[in-house]
């Protein structure tokens, strides 16, 4: 059985919100950064490296704290909402069998990670949590403390998602930006790319209702950073016309989500309870955070723009980090390759 992962998937939400982090997160031990002073800046704050942990595995302030004295500089509070919703049924990470790339709306088969046949640790997994939230009185302070986690050269960012429908998200997506921003959060993060958002599936597609969104943060949040997360675009032009609407308007913009697929059992009936769709995350996925990168790089040129690109998918290891950033990131942050390897700031910083 591969080593206990700092958020343990035969555990569910639930208890992994109330007893974790597990492994080496749940040790108090703090390793220290390689140089005395920060040496790189991230949107012109200090930090001493630009790598970190996406919104999904960092549930709470004591995830996010350990990610800190672990060495990962940039940590992404699990994305919140302006009202409480439950977590998808467990199980919400199974193991999934695939070689090489996922393609597009395939169809994959999985299992539970403790079937695994030796002991490394899964490559490609299922996340299917369906953006859980507390109410905002039990995420703000707690928010707020992992703010107050970040050590010098650090940053805690706030992950947030707007409910409803209609012209009635677009105003929770700033209500709800307002709240993390009340944290002391430094920089704010909008999720765009999680299913059944906007007319044509995921919200970051719909561009006319993106401008909208951004506009009603900006609007509401006026003094604060503002990282747009984003799934893959099959569409050059869509994605085109994405920068083109709001890449002058926010700070940054983050890609890869994961990837959906068909996820099935042994005996080809749905995997996890209540969904047949379920998004695929690791080693499989990381073709499309490339493309992303590299994509968002050469638009960034073309348009003379200065948005920060936050890329992830399928990082596991330091040679995965350095190709993100030849392809044109200006971050880069794991959350799979993490979970299994809570040292893996520490190789990218020392250079192992």
């Amino acid at each position: 059985m591969p080593a206990l992962p700092f958020y343990d998937p035969s555990l569910s939400y639930e208890e992994n919100y109330e007893r974790g982090p597990f492994g080496s997160f749940s040790e108090n031990t703090t390793y220290p950064q390689p140089e005395a002073a920060p040496g790189q800046t991230f949107l012109g704050m200090p930090v001493f490296g630009t790598f970190g942990i996406p919104a999904g595995p960092l549930l709470n302030s004591r995830f996010v704290a350990a990610a800190f004295r672990h060495g990962f500089d940039l940590c992404v509070y699990k994305t919140v909402r302006s009202r409480a919703l439950a977590c998808w049924p467990f199980p919400n990470a199974l193991e999934v069998e695939i070689t090489g790339d996922l393609a597009l709306r395939q169809t994959v088969r999985a299992h539970h990670i403790s079937d695994h046949a030796d002991n490394t640790p899964p490559q490609t997994i299922t996340n299917s949590f369906g953006v859980p939230s507390k109410t905002p009185d039990v995420w703000q302070p707690d928010m707020r403390a992992a703010v107050q986690a970040a050590g010098s050269g650090q940053i805690m960012i706030g992950s947030f998602q707007g409910s409803g429908e209609d012209m009635a998200q677009v105003d929770d997506y700033a209500l709800t930006a307002k709240l993390v921003a009340e944290t002391g959060a430094p920089v704010i993060e909008a999720n765009l790319s999680c299913p059944n958002e906007g007319k044509t599936g995921l919200l970051c597609f719909d561009i006319e209702k993106v401008v909208a969104v951004v506009n009603a943060i900006k609007k509401e949040v006026r003094d604060r950073p503002l990282l747009l997360k984003l799934a893959y675009f099959e569409d050059d032009a869509l994605l085109e016309k994405l920068v083109h609407a709001v890449g002058d308007r926010v700070e940054g913009l983050c890609a890869v989500n994961t990837l959906q697929a068909r996820v099935v059992d042994t005996h080809d009936r749905p995997a996890l309870p209540g969904r047949d769709i379920s998004g695929i995350c690791g080693a499989a996925i990381r073709w499309a955070g490339l493309s992303m990168t590299e994509r968002l790089h050469n638009l960034r040129s073309q348009y003379k723009m200065r948005f920060v690109i936050v890329a992830n998918g399928g990082v596991l290891t330091p040679s995965d980090d350095r190709a993100y950033r030849i392809a044109g990131a200006d971050a880069v942050m794991s959350a799979t390759g993490t979970m299994w390897n809570p040292m893996l700031a520490q190789e990218i910083k020392y250079g192992k």
